[in-house]
């Protein structure tokens, strides 16, 4: 009996020594001082803030010539001499190209002829003036002095040599006023023939084909001989002698969205991304269409840059930064701190580190971050990331992910 209670004693024993360990390993858990483990989650926070919001729109075109135009002849003609080709930088008003025109020249001479013919016009009936007027001049006193004595002696001077003497003073008098009427057909038929000779050197001058503004050749249509047609013919088709465009100064063609039309505004300035070149350059908005395409709803604007050095090229493509909203002074919160669908809510911290759901009401939004309307205070903290691993009630400790401000250090669980 001795030997048998023993037995259950030391069994005794050792179920007690087994309860005691498993009561340290599962009812009482290492303390975190002993271990070194914090009990409390730890949770990705950020501050609620107010920062600067804005909208960017990124939007793509293609670089046009500022001006464009195929240069034509105005006259026809054969080229004499062609003095550019293509690549090659004018400037306004040079020499292109100069075509040869016989009859045109023939023209002009034979309304130079007319002219000095005209002027010979004149030169005799003023000088045929001049003797009706000097024949009037004798008739009229001969006819004077025998009316005069006519009267001091009546019967003196017969009747009939008076009338006669009349009749010649009269008839020398409507001479000079033929000769008038015959100076004045000759100035208006030298009028005539100036003119004449003006339009047909005004159309001798355009046998020299100029550039009508600075720019750069970009193709080069006829070669020396060439019979080239008038472009004003409108029963032919005329060839261009080369086309011209000015360079100096680009157009960036974008179309904008629809939602974007309201903020475009003559004169504002753009930044203008070329990524062949891997460089910015400034741009002013220049012109738009002010209505939308009924097929793409968007609408045709342009962009002017600059163009000194002939960097840029036609055709290259090109990227714009378009601000279509910019807010200062928001209180924000990143875009990833949101949750929920029709009601929007954050699980933000009480001062107790305490998890919690708050309904907010938002505002504008960009890329990063939302405006908060109602429902946060500034410096207030909210969890940014994997939310669905806190719950309400739950105490964590926060982590910040972004810069702290001034005042909320003691949340980093160190002091708090």
């Amino acid at each position: 009996m001795n030997l048998k209670r023993k037995q259950l004693v030391w069994i005794g024993i050792v179920v007690s020594v087994g309860m005691i360990v498993l009561w340290e390993f599962v009812a009482k858990p290492a303390s975190a001082s002993n271990q070194g483990i914090d009990p409390v989650k730890g949770a990705p926070i950020v501050v609620v803030a107010r920062s600067p919001i804005e909208n960017v729109m990124t939007l793509s075109g293609e670089f046009r010539p500022y001006q464009q135009v195929d240069v034509h002849a105005k006259v026809a003609g054969y080229i004499k001499r062609i003095y550019v080709d293509v690549g090659d930088h004018v400037t306004a008003g040079q020499v292109l190209a100069v075509l040869e025109v016989p009859e045109l020249n023939a023209q002009v001479a034979g309304a130079k002829a007319d002219i000095h013919r005209d002027q010979d016009a004149i030169r005799r009936a003023e000088s045929e003036i001049k003797r009706a007027e000097s024949t009037h001049s004798a008739y009229h006193a001969a006819y004077t002095r025998l009316k005069q004595a006519s009267a001091a002696r009546p019967g003196l001077i017969a009747e009939q040599e008076l009338d006669d003497s009349q009749a010649k003073d009269q008839e020398a008098e409507a001479q000079i006023e033929s000769a008038r009427a015959a100076l004045s057909e000759s100035q208006s038929q030298l009028v005539v023939a100036e003119a004449d000779l003006d339009r047909l050197s005004a159309l001798e001058d355009y046998s020299r084909i100029t550039a009508p503004f600075t720019g750069v050749v970009t193709k080069r249509y006829a070669d020396t001989g060439a019979l080239i047609q008038a472009g004003t013919a409108s029963s032919t088709q005329s060839m261009p002698v080369v086309q011209l465009a000015e360079w100096s100064r680009l157009r960036l063609v974008v179309p904008v969205p629809e939602s974007a039309v309201p903020f475009m505004q003559i004169g504002n300035e753009i930044q203008v991304h070329v990524a062949a070149l891997q460089r910015d350059f400034n741009g002013r908005i220049s012109r738009f269409a002010d209505s939308l395409s009924d097929e793409t709803r968007t609408m045709h604007t342009e962009i002017d840059v600059e163009n000194p050095d002939q960097t840029l090229k036609e055709g290259m493509y090109a990227e714009v930064r378009l601000t279509v909203l910019r807010k200062q002074n928001a209180l924000t919160v990143p875009v990833q701190a949101l949750q929920g669908g029709d009601q929007r809510y954050v699980l933000a911290l009480d001062d107790q580190n305490r998890v919690h759901k708050q309904e907010v009401e938002i505002g504008e939004q960009d890329s990063t971050r939302v405006e908060i309307l109602r429902g946060l205070v500034d410096q207030e903290l909210v969890i940014s990331a994997n939310q669905s691993s806190f719950q309400p009630g739950e105490i964590v400790k926060p982590r910040l992910v972004a810069d702290m401000p001034a005042g909320k250090q003691d949340y980093m669980g160190g002091e708090k």
